[in-house]
């Protein structure tokens, strides 16, 4: 069990919980509330990453939350999202991959530097 009981599974658990999140306030806003889809989903990924915040630094990490790394915590997502747009770029213009393949196989990429910058984030 113990092998189970670390910092890169917990993240990884705490991104599914994440994902989980942000559907689930989308949906409420755009389905239940008849909001604008644009504006459910920035709503809805704020308050994600909010939560992603507090999960990563009590789960995850296991540190104290402090508002520099509160304010820092959105450069993980700016991190996540350059690098994958870019890897989803390189396999399906440069290497011909199919599009519904690309964005799977660039999670496999980003979820570990994903982990590094949080973690260089919330544990300085």
């Amino acid at each position: 069990m113990s092998k189970w009981n670390n910092e890169f599974t917990r993240f990884v658990v705490v991104g599914g919980l994440n994902t989980a999140n942000y559907y689930l306030f989308y949906v409420l806003f755009y389905n239940f509330l008849g909001w604008f889809y644009l504006l459910s989903h920035i709503l809805a990924f704020f308050i994600s990453m909010v939560i992603s915040f507090f999960l990563n630094v009590y789960f995850t990490y296991k540190v104290k939350p402090t508002l520099g790394k509160f304010l820092m915590f959105p450069f993980t997502q700016v991190v996540n999202m350059s690098v994958s747009s870019l890897l989803i770029y390189l396999f399906v213009d440069l290497l011909h991959w199919n599009g519904n393949i690309a964005p799977l196989a660039a999670v496999i990429f980003t979820v570990p530097i994903t982990f590094l910058v949080t973690s260089k984030i919330l544990k300085r």
